[in-house]
C-alpha cells in the first residue's frame, strides 16, 4: 500500500511498480504501460480527491504473469464517468487524459464510484496477452495490505482450478510482520503442492504443516460450479460469507490455530446460486461491512468490490486481505 499525500507518494507508487514489473520479467513496453497507468492513477489521487491509496499487486493466469493496481479514496466521487474517460475533460485545469490514457495502456480498466463518497480504480496490466479465465462464469479478485509501517503481510490468498472447480485460500498468519508472513507463505506453499485436495483436507495439511510456525487462520473454499455448490473449511477468524439476491449467509468456521490448535477441522456445503458473491477476509476488516450502500457494485469487477469493501472498513492498525469471487449467469 502507499499513501498518496503529495507529489513523493507519487513517485513512490512509481517506483514500486518498477521494482514489481522487473521482478516478473516484463518487458520494456509492458513496464512502461505499468509505469503511465500507475503515475497517471496516483496524480488523479492527488489533484482531484486530496489523496488516497495505491494498492499494488501480481495477478498470474496460466503462468502469464500480470500486475494489477487499484486507487483507491474517498473524495468528491464522479459524477459522469463517460465524460471522465475522455481526453480533456478535466475539472481540476489539467489536461484531462488521466482516465483516458489508463484505459488505453490497461488491458483491464474499471471504475466504481459514487458522488460524495469516492472512487476506485483498477488497471489490470499483463507481460503478455492472458488466456481467459478456466470459467467464465467466476471472477476472483482482491485487495491487500500490510499493517501500516511494515514492509510484508501476514494476510494473504492464492486460487488454484481444477475442471469445474475453484479452490480458493485466505490465510492470515498471526500477529504481524515477518513472522506472520513466513506462516502465510508456508500455508500457500502447502496449499499450492496439494491441488488434488477438497477443503477439509488441505485445512487439515496445513494444520500440521505450520507446526513450526507463529500459525494462522486459515479457510479454503471449494467452489463448484458445475453442481452449483460451495463446500468449506475455516480454521480461525477468516470471515466467509455468501452475498446473494440482496441475502447473506455467513459461512461456519471453527475456532482454532492452524499450526497450533485445531479440536475440529470440518467441512460444511452451501448452495452456489447463480450470480452470487462469495466475500471472505481477515480480521484486518471489521465484520459489520455491507454491500447494501454501493450500488451496482455486485455487477464490477471483484477486485473493485475487495477494493470498495478495504477502503471503507479496514481496522488500520492490522494487516488485511479480502477476497472476493463473483459468479455471473449461466
Amino acid at each position: 500500500m502507499i499513501g498518496i499525500t503529495d507529489a513523493s507518494g507519487v513517485s513512490a507508487a512509481r517506483r514500486c511498480a518498477a521494482v514489481l514489473t522487473r521482478e516478473a520479467g516484463f518487458g520494456e513496453t509492458e513496464a512502461g504501460r505499468v509505469a503511465i497507468v500507475v503515475t497517471e492513477a496516483a496524480t488523479n489521487l492527488l489533484k482531484h480527491a486530496n489523496g488516497g491509496e495505491v494498492l499494488l499487486q501480481t495477478v498470474s493466469a496460466y503462468s502469464v504473469a500480470g500486475r494489477e493496481m487499484l486507487a483507491l479514496d474517498r473524495g468528491k466521487g464522479i459524477a459522469s464517468l463517460g465524460e471522465a474517460r475522455r481526453d480533456g475533460y478535466s475539472t481540476a485545469g489539467s489536461p484531462g487524459t488521466g482516465l483516458g490514457a489508463m484505459s488505453r495502456q490497461a488491458d483491464v480498466c474499471d471504475i466504481y464510484s459514487i458522488p460524495g463518497k469516492g472512487t476506485a480504480v483498477l488497471a489490470e496490466v499483463w507481460s503478455r496477452p492472458a488466456p481467459h479465465d478456466v470459467s467464465e462464469r467466476l471472477r476472483i479478485g482482491a485487495a491487500c495490505a500490510p499493517r501500516s509501517g511494515e514492509d510484508v503481510s501476514g494476510d494473504g490468498w492464492e486460487v488454484t482450478r481444477r475442471g469445474s472447480c475453484v479452490v480458493i485460500l485466505v490465510v492470515d498468519g498471526l500477529g504481524h510482520g515477518p513472522v506472520a508472513a513466513d506462516a502465510r507463505r508456508e500455508a500457500i506453499r502447502i496449499f499450492r503442492a496439494s491441488p488434488a485436495l477438497g477443503p477439509g483436507p488441505l485445512v487439515a495439511a496445513i494444520h500440521a504443516g505450520l507446526r513450526s510456525t507463529r500459525g494462522a487462520a486459515v479457510a479454503v473454499s471449494e467452489i463448484d460450479l458445475e453442481r452449483g455448490r460451495l463446500t468449506f473449511c475455516g480454521l480461525g477468524n477468516v470471515c466467509a460469507v455468501i452475498v446473494s439476491n440482496s441475502d447473506s449467509r455467513h459461512l461456519v468456521s471453527h475456532n482454532g490455530t492452524a499450526g497450533h490448535a485445531a479440536r475440529k477441522i470440518d467441512e460444511f456445503t452451501y448452495p452456489w446460486p447463480d450470480n452470487a458473491m462469495l466475500v471472505q477476509h481477515t480480521d484486518g476488516l471489521t465484520s459489520h461491512w455491507t454491500l447494501d450502500q454501493y450500488p451496482g457494485v455486485m455487477a464490477r469487477h471483484p477486485s473493485l468490490v475487495a477494493g470498495v469493501l478495504y477502503r471503507d472498513f479496514k481496522r488500520g492498525h492490522d494487516d488485511v486481505a479480502v477476497v472476493v469471487a463473483s459468479g455471473v449467469a449461466r
